[in-house]
């Protein structure tokens, strides 16, 4: 069943253009110059019922315009969008009552108050009936591990607490729809691994389908099971996770502080990207060696600090170019 159906979807911005200096702020006043800037262009795609699907790209690729116009904060100029059967320009009301939005970089919570004021507050929003949420409130505050904060207000939590009091807020009116906009930036690893968790959690016990954008990699592998990349306004790859991890996300980045110098070279599955004698940076290629036969040719005795990390979504993005080209 089709959630989420884009076509043709475009959006264009104008802008101000501004000259540096006094004299070019003053002439931006008086006579100011635009310059159109084209943030989707002609997008096509769909969503099923209960996926969790990962929309990710660079930073002004065009993801949080593009949610915009599925959530009816922003309108198309062309193109159409429909979101469980509702048209966000026409039926903008009908829809904020189906759909939930989280945005990791903007607070919706009401900080003074506690996170349970907060629910309720967002109940009554939503026309909940007291009873009703109430209920909603124990079933999430149990899912979401909030029992130890929640009558302390928003502004004394952490930012994963907060957060995760995001998630919930989001959810108490039941949206079959959940738009998670960089829902685990600023965390540690710990708590990044908690929300991953409960998300997934939240997708098998209320079948929410989910709609994530992330720069991080961790949270695309461990999450979705499909994966749109856009780019400059444009989708450059519609793939399932599978087929996107084999051919684009099986290289690791090994960094290591040597206590000696190593003479390493190129070899099957291993790329040297960076050797300044105590200090190495290599590509490693798991579908050829893994991380661990890396390690062994560095010799472990020899590591005095390692760093092991995914190759940037940038890079990921610039190889898929290549190999399109």
């Amino acid at each position: 069943m089709t959630i989420i159906e884009v076509k043709n979807l475009s959006k264009k911005f104008r802008v101000k253009v501004k000259e540096n200096g006094l004299k070019g702020s003053l002439k931006s006043i008086f006579k100011p110059k635009y310059k159109v800037v084209e943030a989707v262009k002609n997008i096509s795609f769909e969503v099923e019922k209960g996926e969790i699907i990962a929309f990710i790209g660079p930073n002004g690729a065009g993801k949080s315009t593009t949610i915009k116009m599925m959530t009816s904060i922003l309108y198309p100029d062309q193109g159409s969008v429909r979101v469980l059967g509702f048209d966000p320009v026409k039926d903008r009301k009908k829809l904020s009552y189906e759909i939930g939005t989280v945005f990791g970089q903007k607070e919706q919570l009401w900080t003074h108050l506690t996170p349970y004021d907060n629910f309720k507050f967002f109940g009554a929003i939503y026309d909940i009936p007291e009873a009703a949420c109430e209920k909603r409130i124990d079933e999430l505050a149990m899912l979401f591990e909030l029992d130890d904060f929640i009558n302390t207000p928003v502004r004394n939590l952490s930012l994963g607490q907060r957060i995760r009091c995001e998630i919930v807020a989001s959810l108490i009116h039941e949206p079959k729809v959940l738009f998670l906009d960089e829902p685990t930036i600023g965390l540690d690893p710990v708590v990044k691994e908690n929300i991953r968790v409960l998300i997934k959690r939240m997708n098998k016990e209320f079948k929410t389908t989910i709609f994530l954008t992330s720069h991080d990699v961790g949270d695309i592998e461990k999450l979705c099971k499909r994966v749109i990349i856009i780019n400059d306004g444009q989708i450059v790859l519609d793939d399932s996770m599978e087929n996107l991890k084999y051919h684009y996300l099986n290289k690791k980045i090994v960094e290591a502080k040597m206590k000696e110098k190593v003479n390493l070279d190129d070899e099957d599955g291993i790329t040297i990207l960076k050797d300044k004698g105590y200090n190495l940076k290599i590509e490693v290629d798991t579908t050829k060696r893994s991380v661990a036969d890396a390690i062994k040719l560095l010799n472990p005795d020899n590591i005095i600090d390692i760093n092991i990390s995914n190759v940037p979504l940038e890079d990921i993005i610039r190889n898929i170019y290549q190999k399109k080209d």
